[in-house]
């Protein structure tokens, strides 16, 4: 593994620590008497540095001149797995819409499918620019249910968590637009490969 390859294994780490920090309160409802407001820092500190390790190993790479077949398909492959850890929390707590996650979740199977067959056929296809631009908009809905759900375990007036859930579901709406027409362009790609 590269150094980037070792980078991007640093988010597969923390996504699923992600998971447990963020459903613990469900579990443990009074965690040493602190509630849930405690989780707070620590959800942001992990969403940061994922976010930011998936951009720091695409630097490495090539800065050091690792890109590689390999690559191409595991930085894609950590980010789909975060990205759906952190739509399931936010549709666990009924942030984001169920059914909405459910076209993410066909459209990731479906590019990882496409992904395989050309790999059959000796090509490697790494993210594309549609991909891209989904992941921002995954990244900003991320970002605004977070704060939905921060609104909430800090104890906020209800109009905050509101205004962040609903801004979070329509962008959430917006990014599953992106992610169809990325699939489409995905799917343009394999056919002329």
């Amino acid at each position: 593994m590269t150094l980037a390859d070792k980078v991007t294994s640093l988010r597969l780490v923390l996504a699923p620590v992600f998971f447990a920090v963020y459903l613990l309160p469900r579990f443990v409802p009074a965690w040493f008497g602190q509630g849930s407001a405690w989780t707070v820092p620590v959800l942001w500190a992990l969403f940061i540095v994922t976010e930011l390790t998936d951009m720091i190993d695409g630097m490495i790479a090539r800065k050091r001149k690792e890109v590689s077949d390999f690559g191409k398909l595991y930085d894609p492959f950590a980010d789909t797995l975060v990205q759906l850890t952190y739509f399931l929390c936010f549709v666990i707590d009924g942030i984001l819409p169920v059914f909405l996650l459910l076209i993410v979740l066909y459209r990731e199977f479906c590019i990882l499918f496409i992904r395989n067959l050309m790999l059959r056929k000796g090509a490697a296809m790494g993210a594309r620019m549609g991909g891209k631009i989904k992941t921002v908009s995954y990244i900003s809905a991320g970002i605004l249910a977070l704060l939905a759900s921060s609104s909430v375990r800090l104890g906020l007036a209800p109009g905050f968590y509101r205004f962040f859930s609903r801004a979070a579901a329509a962008v959430f709406a917006v990014s599953v637009v992106f992610a169809v027409l990325s699939f489409a362009d995905y799917l343009r790609v394999y056919k002329k490969t």
